[in-house]
């Protein structure tokens, strides 16, 4: 985002944040609410530009929100909905990406209050390497002809049960609602959403084997010393990497294993 709208997304999360530090407020519960916005938003684009309209006045915008959702939803949600659309937005798809991304939040916020935020992280990356390795339950997934109640309900079957609710709340909302992402970007986003909720970046760390609780330490102190942050490993265990181990951090990847060696020893021969 930019511009007007990186500016109400900042305000946006600060007033989030306010209501979610309230432990009397259901942040699970917030979350379901704004996802429903979200999706009320994406699916109505005239309402969506009426509440971005530069044209209309912020009180208004808010008024007709709050008449809206009124009912529907929380006073919560009301409130922050209300203050988002008295907010400028460069563009009215903004609005729908925030609230979005304050839904997954407020999930994740949920999880951090019961000590279960970097479950949910280890979920969601686990998650989308199942996926990554089977084509079938990808297609199953994606499948524009299946029904968003039938992929929901396919995913409780994987999910009820083995992950942590708000990992499986996620996970549905991305699949039955994906607004033109691909599974794996979503997951990604998510991934790196949860990490963001401690300030913290995720390093993919792909070896031939298991580390070792020590290793995996001493990994995580020479990664946060490397740069100046605390670091959430992803663990991934690939026997092709044949020894040593590939570190991606965001776009840079730190190759160590022999095989990456070898991939660059043959591309300076082939040079």
């Amino acid at each position: 985002m930019n511009g007007a709208s990186r500016e109400a997304l900042a305000a946006a999360r600060e007033r989030l944040d306010a209501l979610t530090d309230n432990t009397s407020v259901d942040a699970a519960k917030l979350a379901g609410e704004l996802a429903a916005v979200t999706a009320l938003l994406d699916r109505e684009v005239s309402l969506r530009r009426v509440l971005t309209d530069p044209a209309q006045s912020g009180e208004a915008k808010a008024e007709l929100a709050a008449r809206l959702l009124s009912g529907q939803v929380g006073g919560e949600a009301v409130d922050l909905v209300s203050g988002m659309v008295r907010s400028r937005w460069s563009y009215s798809r903004d609005l729908v990406d925030a609230l979005e991304g304050l839904a997954n939040t407020a999930d994740l916020t949920a999880a951090q209050r019961t000590g279960a935020l970097d479950d949910v992280e280890d979920e969601l990356f686990r998650f989308g390497r199942i996926v990554a390795s089977s084509t079938e339950l990808r297609a199953a997934l994606t499948d524009k002809a299946a029904t968003a109640a039938a992929k929901g309900e396919l995913l409780r079957s994987l999910l009820g049960g083995k992950a942590h609710a708000a990992t499986e709340r996620l996970v549905v909302r991305l699949v039955t609602q994906p607004r033109g992402r691909s599974l794996e970007a979503g997951l990604e986003s998510l991934s790196k959403l949860a990490a963001g909720r401690r300030d913290r970046m995720v390093a993919v760390v792909t070896s031939a084997v298991p580390l070792s609780d020590q290793q995996k330490r001493r990994l995580g102190a020479a990664l946060a010393k490397l740069y100046g942050r605390q670091m959430h490993l992803n663990l991934d265990v690939d026997p092709t990497v044949l020894g040593g181990i590939s570190v991606r951090v965001g776009d840079e990847v730190i190759n160590g294993t022999v095989a990456g060696r070898l991939e660059e020893a043959a591309r300076r021969l082939a040079g």
